[in-house]
């Protein structure tokens, strides 16, 4: 049968989205507009088409040169068709600085590779229940060096939520972390319902509630303390009915075994790549599972 990959339009959408939804890449986002928005107005989206229905997808957020894959998805009864391999080369060429999260597919990992990205470090989903007692606590008063974001950590004073716009100086200190200027993205979503960011000195930290959880980043700040502090800071800030609270940290960042001693638990595993590691830093920065 033959495919055809092209850019996506406004026709191709709810195609799209019958593509993401049997992946429950929507279960997080509730209503329109989501990442594949963002996508299509601050990145790439492609589809994949296949006797006139769309099968698959890929989308890419940019950030100065970088581009982050965020999303390449074929239905399973078009995968090793090469229609994934072609939407990878209109979406993402050959030789552009690139950066994806990599689910455990031996063949998703091999494509990557093959299109010169490397596997950098893991890159894990943890959760934490704030209304649950049980389980280890944070150490009390934490000094500067260990900030914690736990059920012991100290409340740091957050400023204000800024839920219109992203100041000067956390965009441009996203773009040193992240690997390239991202402001319309990250106004975009800071501008959606429930999204709130936290600044705290030095750090940063998108949060967005979602029914009953709260979905932390991205985070990031001069040092990984400050990285830290900004994290703290959206927990403490949370509503307390939130029965869940997510974040993604590389396996690199020292608040992982922190996080991990503070109650924190792994729900799940990605692989970080990319093309050129010295972009990101991985120690200073808390990624978003959807928009990188």
């Amino acid at each position: 049968m033959e495919s055809v990959v092209r850019v996506a339009g406004d026709a191709d959408m709810p195609g799209v989205r019958e593509v993401a939804s049997h992946f429950e890449l929507l279960d997080d986002w509730e209503g329109m507009p989501d990442f594949l928005d963002a996508e299509r107005a601050y990145g790439k989206l492609v589809v994949g088409e296949a006797g006139g229905r769309i099968v698959g997808f890929g989308g890419v957020l940019r950030r100065g040169k970088l581009s982050h894959l965020g999303d390449l998805f074929v239905l399973p009864e078009y995968q090793s068709s090469g229609i994934g391999r072609s939407i990878l080369s209109e979406v993402l060429p050959s030789g552009t600085p690139g950066a994806t999260f990599a689910s455990d597919d031996p063949r998703a990992l091999g494509l990557y590779v093959r299109q010169g990205m490397r596997p950098i470090c893991p890159l894990l989903y943890l959760i934490y229940h704030p209304n649950k007692t049980s389980g280890p606590r944070a150490p009390e008063a934490p000094e500067p060096a260990r900030a914690q974001a736990g059920p012991a950590a100290r409340k740091p004073a957050a400023g204000p939520a800024v839920p219109e716009a992203v100041p000067r100086e956390v965009a441009a200190l996203d773009a040193r972390l992240a690997g390239g200027d991202r402001t319309g993205s990250l106004s975009w979503y800071a501008g959606l319902p429930g999204v709130t960011l936290h600044v705290t000195g030095a750090g940063y930290a998108f949060a967005r509630r979602t029914e009953e959880d709260l979905e932390v980043g991205p985070a990031g700040g001069e040092t990984p303390q400050d990285c830290a502090a900004a994290l703290s800071a959206a927990v403490a800030a949370a509503d307390p009915d939130v029965d869940e609270v997510q974040v993604a940290v590389p396996g690199v960042h020292p608040l992982l075994p922190e996080l991990l001693r503070s109650g924190w638990q792994i729900d799940d595993m990605d692989t970080l790549m990319t093309t050129d590691p010295a972009m990101l830093r991985l120690d200073h920065y808390l990624p978003h599972p959807d928009l990188g």
